[in-house]
This record gives C-alpha cells, sequence and structure tokens, in this order.
C-alpha cells in the first residue's frame, strides 16, 4: 500500500498524559509524518514540550487550535487527535511561514527552494495549509503560494480558538505560533484530488457594500444603512436576533466568474457593523445565501470525489466552524458526521477555508488520497 494513516484521540486534561495514550496508539514504525489538531483549552507551551519528546526529530509534525476536530467518531468537541501519516511512496516536507505580514518574501523563498527539489519519478505534490485564524492574511497568502505554486493542488483550514475569537495557533518547528502558518507538501505517486463544497444557493435578495472597513474585514453598511439593521431586516427578524447560529443559516455570497462563494459573517458590533471571517470591500455586491440539504450536497460530492479517486485511504478535510453550528441547530450532526466517517475524514472545524488561490467560509475543501 502507498499510503495509509492511524488516527489516535484523547480527551485527558493534562498534556503529558494526552499525549502518553496519543504514543500509545500510534506506532512509530514506518512513520512519514504526523497532522494534528487540538483544542484551546490546553498550555500550548507544555504540550510543545511533550510533542517533542513524542515523535522523532526527522519526523515532520505539524498541526492547529481548533474550534473542533473530524476524526473516527465523527464531530469532536475538544481533546488531541493526532493522525500518524505512513507508507514507502509519500515524503511530507513542512514549512513554517512566519511572520505573516511579510508572507510574499517567505513564500517566494520557499518556492525557490521547492525548485531546486526535484520530483521523484511519476510523484506529484500537494499542500495542507495551516493559517492563524485570527491573522486577517489568509487571502494574501493564499494568493502568494498560487502564484509561486500554481500547478501543486492547494487546501487549506484557518486555526480557531472554539469560537473565543482571541488567539489562534498554528505548530510547526516544534512551537505553537500566531501570526504565522505551516504548510505542508506532500509529494507521492499516489492518486489524490482536491475538492470543495458547500450548500448554499444565492438568493435576489441584494446587499451592497455602501460603506467598509477592509483592513478589518468590517462593514459599516449595506445599501445605506447599518450593516446590522440591514442584513436583519432582509431575514425579516431584529438585530437582538442576530447569533452565530443566525449567521450559519443564512450567509451571503459573491460571485467570482460564474461561481458563488460565501462570505460569512463573524458577529454584530456594538455600532451596529458587521465583522465577517473573510475580505470585504465597499461596492461589492453581495447576495443573501439560501441552504440547500448539507447532506445530499455532500453525498454528491463524496460521490464526484470517490469516481476520481475509487479507494481513497485518506481524506484530509477542513470545515467551517459554521457549517457545524448549522448542522447542531438543525439536527443533522450526527447524520453528516457518519458520512464523514465514512468517507475516512481526518480534519478539523476552521475559521475559513483556502482552495488553491482563494479563501472562503461556509465550505468544505478537503484533498483525497487513495491507493496505488
Amino acid at each position: 500500500m502507498g499510503l495509509f494513516s492511524n488516527t489516535a484521540l484523547s480527551e485527558a486534561q493534562e498534556e503529558s498524559r494526552a499525549v502518553e495514550e496519543i504514543r500509545k496508539q500510534l506506532d512509530l514504525d514506518g512513520l512519514t509524518a504526523v497532522m494534528f489538531f487540538v483544542s484551546i483549552d490546553y498550555d500550548l507551551d507544555k504540550l510543545a514540550g511533550e510533542l517533542r519528546q513524542a515523535f522523532p526529530d526527522s519526523v515532520p509534525v505539524f498541526g492547529c487550535t481548533t474550534a473542533g476536530h473530524i476524526g473516527p467518531d465523527g464531530y469532536q468537541r475538544r481533546g488531541l487527535q493526532v493522525t500518524g501519516i505512513y507508507g514507502a511512496s509519500v515524503s511530507v516536507q513542512t514549512e513554517l511561514i512566519h511572520p505573516l505580514d511579510q508572507c510574499q518574501a517567505a513564500v517566494l523563498a520557499l518556492g525557490q527552494r521547492v525548485d531546486n527539489d526535484p520530483l521523484q519519478n511519476t510523484a506529484r505534490r500537494f499542500g495542507v495549509l495551516l493559517v492563524d485564524g485570527l491573522s486577517r492574511l489568509e487571502e494574501r497568502l493564499a494568493a502568494a503560494l498560487h502564484h509561486c505554486f500554481p500547478d501543486i493542488p492547494l487546501i487549506g483550514g484557518s486555526a480557531g480558538d472554539d469560537l473565543s475569537f482571541d488567539s489562534t495557533y498554528v505548530y510547526a518547528d516544534g512551537r505553537f505560533l500566531s501570526n504565522a502558518a505551516v504548510l505542508a507538501l506532500f509529494e507521492t505517486d499516489a492518486p489524490f484530488t482536491a475538492f470543495k463544497f458547500q450548500h448554499f444557493v444565492p438568493t435576489r435578495e441584494l446587499l451592497v457594500v455602501t460603506e467598509a472597513d477592509s483592513e478589518n474585514r468590517t462593514v459599516q453598511e449595506f445599501n445605506g444603512e447599518p450593516a446590522a439593521l440591514a442584513y436583519a431586516q432582509s431575514l425579516g427578524i431584529t438585530v437582538e436576533d442576530l447569533s452565530p447560529e443566525i449567521y450559519s443559516c443564512h450567509p451571503v455570497m459573491l460571485k467570482l466568474g460564474s461561481d458563488y462563494y460565501v462570505r460569512s459573517i463573524q458577529q454584530c458590533n456594538d455600532d451596529l457593523s458587521l465583522t465577517f471571517y473573510c475580505a470585504i470591500a465597499k461596492g461589492i455586491v453581495l447576495r443573501l445565501g439560501e441552504a440547500v440539504s448539507p447532506l445530499e450536497a455532500a453525498k454528491k460530492a463524496f460521490a464526484d470525489v470517490h469516481r476520481l479517486v475509487p479507494k481513497p485511504s485518506l481524506i484530509i478535510g477542513c470545515d467551517c466552524i459554521l457549517r457545524r453550528l448549522e448542522f447542531e441547530q438543525t439536527g443533522q450532526l450526527q447524520q453528516v458526521g457518519k458520512l464523514l466517517v465514512q468517507n475516512k475524514v481526518i480534519g478539523f472545524s476552521t475559521y475559513g477555508e483556502q482552495f488553491n488561490a482563494l479563501h472562503m467560509n461556509q465550505t468544505f475543501t478537503g484533498l483525497a488520497i487513495g491507493e496505488l
């Protein structure tokens, strides 16, 4: 077999015990790389020390804090989830990008190093990107990476902190960092495909951004009115009714080319402005989104994936936290979680998703890796 994986989960609250439980479940023989996702309620400095001791220096270890994980039991709210990646036909190198406001220079240097490292035989590369979910620099980073690596499929997710919106972290080179990203470059001759899906379609309801603070991803006005008021009125509710659950069920959508992408609201501010998870700018025209069946959308997407990669051994998934909130609210969490388990998805609930050159919201971005 060209590539296989094993995933371990610990909900132990003490860092050394959590890592010890993980290590007992993972075999070091043939270990190529370690990918992990962790809830924010650990002492991250202590956890970093335990992780450094748990795995050989020769094995790249990368991960991030989350708003929940996706693993062998479906959606998980907390704990430490670690996936060991094995196989002679796969190699992984991790690259730390820090600080993010200088990401263009860092990506350019990375591109030069990768260009000088030729591929082996029939191997191809793909990238998995984990990035500080509160940096507001995901668009710039994803665009820089795609410009530098236009032929390398890239999927990724923005790190979370369980909806606290305080600090989010990625892990690389043995430490947790904010204002940073880690790019894991996989090289393999196993078949793979990158994909994405969502379960929203645009309605006729228009919301034109007439005043915005682009740097802070905040809209002050829609259609000349306070943004929160205009958004609430479009839904037939009051500003007092706005909540993360409302935002998850009623995002807005931006048309790029022939496709629509979700732009999700993070929070309503005291001045009735709305802060978003994605880039926003004055003058853009948005449409209110309307949900279709998330279960049916996911089933169709995975069926398409299986046609391209008939026997996935692993699917790495980055799934927006607002999707999980919606599933909780509508009673579909178990059904969707079961479908993810059936499709061997390992991943996390994100503050945003990346797919090639784009950063988006309320989307599932994934990379399916098959058997040789």
